[in-house]
Order: structure tokens, then C-alpha cells, then sequence
């Protein structure tokens, strides 16, 4: 599929965000999550990449947002395997939803490496699979989860980052930080936490592609069936944090 694919659907995306408030709330969580894990570097720009609707500026004001098209809500393009910032020039870098579109996670991990400090940190929030997470992602999501796909790790020798075309593997995040199938290739990286969280409130709001099965006042009653669920996260995990920090 062509890369212009992400462009048509963040625009949707971009219309449905302005019609469901609370979508506002939970990637607001999300943000607040994430920041929590920031490194304790005193330099260096804080960067996301793959911004979406750009509200990290929510929770990190200072963040540079990007995205690969030049919406009017984020602060400069980037493409994450050939990114414009200086050599170790970044203390974070924030992802949302955006690794399991990398089709060589590998390739984009070490150009992460180069632009991040040492003690600079990547920290990602992704689909999380698990009994719930098969189901939500698996059946009620567009994109696929590429469960049983092979995950290539690195780009052929003569790929170049400006040919990237659009990819989805949901289940990516979790084969190789959750079940470990790659983690003796994270050379450079420590591994900081590896979180499974609940995020009903997340399933129920129907995010992007679904429908709201809960009204917006009962927020906080979902996040409460949240802490009860924590304990189970094999069963009712649909979100994933991690948090590497490059030695």
C-alpha cells in the first residue's frame, strides 16, 4: 500500500478527534503515562515522532511534534529512518501507536540510537495482545495484528528510507518486547519497562474506528474496572508500555 494511505487516514482521524471529545481525555492519559518515564537529562530536545492529532503538547509542552505529511498541527516533518536531528541531540523520544507501522523496526531503532543521548530514552505506547487484545485487535480493528507475518528486522542493503510504504503489524510491540523474540538484538538499548495496561476506557471509547459505549461522565468508573483488571494483564491488556534508554 502506498505511504499516502497514513495520510488519508490521519486526516480522518483527524475529523473524528474533533467530534469525540473524549478521545481528548484518554490520549491525555496516555501522554501522562509516558511522561512519567522521561529521562533526567538536563539537554536535548524532546521529540515525538508520528504526532497524530499533535496533543502531547497537552502533557509535554516543549515536545517537537512530526509526522511524515506537513499538517498544520505539528511543527516539522520527519521520516523515522532518516530523521534531521544532529547525532546524540535528543534526550526523548515519544511514540504513540507508531512502531508497529515500521516495517524494519531494527533499521528505525538504531537511527533512534544515533539521535538520542546516552541515558536519552525511546518510550512507546502500542497495541498490547492478549485474550482481549486478540479480540479487539483482531477482529474489531482495521489493521492487522501479523501474528504469524515474519517480522524482518532490517532493511535490505539497497532499501532507502525515502521509499517507505505503509505497513501495519499490530502484534510487533508484544512478539519482541512481551515474548522476547527479538530482545537479544537490542545492543545498545536497556531495557527500562515493559508495561501491559488494561486501557479499557480505550477499547470501550471505540477509538477511531468504532462506536462510544460508554458515556464521556462515566470515565472514571472505566478507569476504576482498569485497576481491577491490572493483576490479569494475559487476559485484558490492550496497550503496551515501553521504555528503552540507550546506554
Amino acid at each position: 500500500m502506498g505511504i499516502f494511505l497514513h495520510k488519508e487516514l490521519i486526516e480522518k482521524n483527524h475529523e473524528i478527534w474533533n467530534r469525540k471529545p473524549l478521545l481528548h481525555r484518554i490520549y491525555n492519559d496516555f501522554y501522562r503515562i509516558m511522561a512519567a518515564y522521561q529521562s533526567n537529562l538536563l539537554e536535548g530536545k524532546v521529540v515525538e515522532l508520528g504526532s497524530g492529532m499533535g496533543n502531547i503538547h497537552d502533557s509535554i509542552p516543549e515536545c517537537v511534534r512530526t509526522d511524515l505529511f506537513p499538517y498544520s498541527w505539528i511543527d516539522q516533518v520527519e521520516n523515522a529512518y532518516k530523521l534531521t536531528f544532529a547525532d546524540a541531540s535528543l534526550s526523548d523520544l515519544f511514540m504513540v501507536d507508531v512502531f508497529h507501522h515500521l516495517r524494519y523496526p531494527g533499521t528505525a531503532l538504531a537511527e533512534f540510537q544515533r539521535v538520542l543521548k546516552s541515558g536519552g530514552r525511546l518510550i512507546l505506547m502500542e497495541p498490547a495482545l492478549s485474550a482481549l487484545g486478540y479480540i479487539v485487535y483482531g477482529l474489531l480493528h482495521v489493521e492487522p495484528i501479523g501474528k504469524l507475518a515474519r517480522i524482518q528486522w532490517r532493511a535490505p542493503q539497497d532499501w532507502m528510507p525515502d521509499n517507505i510504504d505503509y505497513y501495519a503489524a499490530q502484534g510487533n510491540a508484544t512478539r519482541i518486547f512481551v515474548q522476547e523474540h527479538f530482545t537479544d538484538r537490542l545492543e545498545g538499548w536497556r531495557i527500562i519497562e515493559v508495561q501491559r495496561i488494561a486501557a479499557l476506557a480505550y477499547v470501550a471509547s471505540g477509538g477511531y474506528t468504532g462506536p462510544q459505549l460508554y458515556p464521556s461522565f462515566a470515565y472514571p468508573f472505566m478507569k476504576f474496572l482498569e485497576k481491577l483488571l491490572r493483576p490479569f494483564p494475559a487476559l485484558f491488556a490492550t496497550r503496551l508500555l515501553v521504555v528503552l534508554e540507550k546506554e
